[in-house]
């Protein structure tokens, strides 16, 4: 049973047996020659009717309310994964757009080059961050249930923008990512999520390092690899706040799907992998 869901009991048991009780008393007062027993049989009936009918309403009464308190409780759950939801996409858009402006600014206070063409990122980056955060905070700050402007979710179509903003911020990145048919949209927002997830991880923590990117599908299994180097000589790491991966292996399995990340001798590895698509 699913943690805090409201139970419902009832009374029709001890009403039934109570009833019955009753009934029995009757068959033993009905033949019996004492005067009495004539008014007997009429109590009895009328109070098994009477708790019949208590019973009854009493269980009405009660579904109702046990129906009140489910729809209450289902209510609070779907609001509790709308806030995690909410909270994942948060992280993803924050951690993306901060981990860019804090290692464009790092490399170019490093080496010394590139100035004008790294606060012009800094800027377009802050810029798209802070609309983004503006849209989410109207999902949160809305009372009349109006939604907020939504931007379209993000396909396999999107991944060389993303790698491409990785490399802007200096990371040395390849793509593999053959044709892919019938994948769905899901799947696609999915992959999306690990690659920048692992793109920024990477940025924070091994500066602008070697990594490679491929997607691929096996025997119906979408399978998102990503490694990388490890830290470039002298880079001070960035730590995020760290629940990126949390949120990945929340999303990857609900759909189904598994997340590793693992170190290696010289960097880090991602395997995401999700069941989607006809096989090959």
């Amino acid at each position: 049973m699913e943690a805090g869901r409201p139970t419902r009991s009832s009374g029709i048991g001890l009403a039934a047996g109570t009833v019955a009780v009753l009934l029995v008393s009757l068959l033993f007062v009905a033949g019996a020659p004492d005067p009495a027993t004539l008014i007997a049989p009429v109590v009895i009936t009328g109070i098994a009717i009477a708790v019949s009918v208590g019973a009854v309403v009493r269980s009405r009464r009660q579904r109702r309310g046990y129906e009140e308190r489910l729809t209450a409780w289902a209510g609070e759950q779907a609001v509790q994964a709308e806030r995690l939801r909410i909270a994942r996409d948060l992280h993803d858009l924050v951690s993306h757009g901060l981990g860019l402006i804090t290692v464009r600014a790092a490399v170019a206070r490093t080496t010394g080059a590139g100035l004008d063409s790294a606060l012009t990122d800094i800027e377009q980056v802050s810029r798209g961050t802070t609309t983004e955060l503006r849209r989410m905070l109207n999902v949160l700050r809305s009372a009349d249930g109006e939604p907020a402007p939504l931007r379209p979710a993000e396909t396999l179509e999107d991944l060389p923008t993303i790698v491409d903003e990785a490399r802007t911020a200096g990371l040395q990145v390849t793509l593999d990512l053959p044709e892919l048919p019938d994948v769905s949209p899901g799947a696609q927002l999915t992959v999306c999520a690990v690659v920048r997830e692992a793109l920024n991880n990477t940025l924070r923590h091994c500066g602008p390092t070697q990594a490679h990117v491929s997607v691929r599908r096996e025997a119906g299994v979408l399978l998102t690899s990503y490694a990388d180097q490890g830290p470039v000589a002298n880079w001070t790491a960035h730590p995020g706040v760290g629940h990126g991966l949390t949120g990945l292996h929340e999303r990857l399995t609900a759909l189904g799907g598994t997340l590793t990340a693992t170190p290696t001798e010289t960097g880090y590895t991602v395997v995401a992998s999700l069941p989607d698509g006809p096989t090959a």
